[in-house]
């Protein structure tokens, strides 16, 4: 039977907060970091490993966490969500992202429907019509193809189909995958709208509206947006947009959409993007098979979530980690660092995904906790990275664990040898370098020289950003923010969060305010 109870109830935590704590300097100094690095690894899908060498575990730390994990039953509470139970307390909803990819358990019915059979109906529904794209049997008015696929939605409509998109774009090109341009529409801020609309020719281009409910403020506005740009052009709009939605909302059986494809509530905006919401742009951008392949990815990691031992799980471990640096060792932040130019909206994905997951005060049950939970997440490719806010991160007064993404080859194939090494090597070089020299530091007898190292990282080390190891990595950290939000006992499955800022926006809009709003409304003119 599972019991849900708060992280500092936990026997196996308080004995935790007792186990010596580790120096990482010695331990990654000399001979002890070789071994380290040699051995704190595990093994991910898609020839991806996960690599804690520069952590402050140690064997003993480690054991904590293991009893730690067992006793706040993750793999029993992992297995009740994807065999459907209702995981999400604060919205009464099964949390079934995990089933868009694959079955990892039970049959799951809901509404009266097998769920697998739903997802799968979707996607091909999305490969039939993108093939027919491709193919020429859908067009313009004018019967000349779609060239460009414009996403417009916000937040988990945006953010991960927009970084997905950005990741596999190069490696679609050079592996003569790439179909179509994709162009994403996400601010309400009509300068963002305005410059993709002025940087593309509508009258090859195919919009994809992304609302769940239909009625998404952002959205709508953006595709009244749209939707005037197409006019003033002489188009019908009807013939240039598809709509992702589910299948009660407005959108659903509207004439205004050459289709529409269907998700449901099951799955939040951050974790959707191998639905419908990341399948309808990624499979006209490059194809429905290398969607496939992102799926089979991802799928293959959720089924490593699976395994009841810590050290052969990559998501539990890094979760429990990440939980031992914020709740033991106190530190509030955790940065992420992809070594990969085409990661580089990676970290603005994750941003929402943990924050908008784990960033709760209070439990699955409503009452307050009495720790921390999720820290905040940040983060910008290396080396950029590097010459912008590393500085605090090396010798600041906060200490922020690092979560380093590096890849052996690069996407384009196309390199040059400068001073005796290539650009890719001198990127991993620059990887490589950081982790230590962040662990171990430099004493230096001039203080503003001196590193005092003790920073801990992680590396997600893997050939190549390709679709499958991408969907790998997608899972992973989906999966990690899980784990996470069972041992910090929060609902990481709803949003309340962002929802009390747009029920004042309309009231601005409407002219219903007073006080300090009404203020904040006459000095920006509204």
């Amino acid at each position: 039977m599972i019991t849900w109870n708060n992280l500092d109830t936990l026997e196996s935590f308080k004995e935790l907060s007792n186990v010596k704590k580790v120096n990482l300097v010695e331990t990654m100094t000399g001979e002890n970091g070789a071994e380290r690095v040699k051995n704190y690894s595990v093994p991910m899908a898609a020839g991806l490993a996960y690599n804690y060498a520069a952590k402050q575990v140690d064997d003993e730390v480690l054991e904590g966490l293991k009893k730690l994990a067992k006793e706040a039953q993750l793999t029993e509470k992992y297995a009740a969500l994807y065999n459907g139970e209702m995981i999400n307390t604060g919205e009464k909803r099964l949390v079934l992202h995990q089933l868009t990819r694959g079955q990892l358990g039970d049959t799951v019915t809901a509404d009266g429907v097998d769920k697998r059979a739903f997802y799968v109906e979707q996607q091909q529904k999305i490969a039939d019509f993108a093939n027919k794209v491709h193919a020429g049997e859908i067009t313009n008015a004018a019967g000349e193809k779609f060239t460009t696929v414009v996403q417009i939605g916000i937040g988990g409509s945006d953010l991960g189909p927009r970084a997905m998109y950005l990741a596999l774009e190069n490696w679609a090109k050079k592996n003569d995958k790439f179909k179509m341009e994709a162009k994403f529409i996400s601010n309400v801020d009509p300068d963002d709208a305005a410059a993709v609309l002025n940087s593309i020719d509508v009258a090859h281009s195919i919009f994809v509206l992304v609302s769940k409910s239909g009625t998404t403020l952002e959205t709508l506005t953006n595709e009244s947006f749209v939707k005037d740009a197409l006019k003033n052009a002489g188009l019908d709009a009807s013939k240039h947009m598809i709509a992702v939605t589910s299948e009660t909302s407005p959108l659903a059986k509207s004439d205004d959409y050459l289709a529409a494809f269907f998700m449901d509530d099951y799955i939040g905006g951050r974790y959707s993007s191998t639905s419908a919401v990341g399948g309808a742009v990624l499979s006209l951008a490059f194809g429905p098979e290398v969607f496939a392949e992102f799926l089979e990815g991802a799928a293959e990691e959720d089924k490593l979530a699976k395994n009841e031992d810590v050290m052969q799980n990559p998501a539990m471990l890094d979760a429990l980690i990440g939980v031992y640096e914020r709740n033991i060792l106190g530190y509030p932040s955790t940065a992420v660092l992809p070594y990969s130019q085409a990661l580089s909206r990676f970290p603005a994905h994750l941003q929402q995904l943990d924050m908008e997951s784990n960033g709760k005060s209070v439990n699955r049950f409503g009452e307050p906790v009495d720790y921390v939970t999720g820290p905040v997440i940040f983060g910008e490719p290396g080396t950029n990275g590097q010459h912008s806010f590393y500085q605090l991160l090396h010798q600041g007064t906060d200490i922020v664990p690092l979560q380093f993404i590096g890849f052996k080859n690069n996407q384009m194939g196309t390199d040059v040898v400068i001073q005796d090494s290539t650009s890719q090597q001198k990127l991993c070089a620059n990887v490589a370098a950081q982790i230590v020299a962040f662990a171990c530091g430099k004493a230096d007898d001039n203080r503003n020289k001196n590193f005092e190292g003790g920073r801990p990282s992680s590396i997600i080390i893997g050939e190549q950003v390709n679709p499958a190891s991408l969907g790998a990595l997608l899972a992973h950290f989906e999966n990690k923010v899980m784990f996470q939000g069972f041992l910090w006992n929060v609902n990481s499955f709803d949003q309340e969060g962002v929802q009390l800022g747009k029920v004042l926006a309309k009231r601005v809009l409407a002219h219903e305010t007073d006080g300090a709003l009404k203020v904040f409304s006459d000095l920006l003119n509204i």
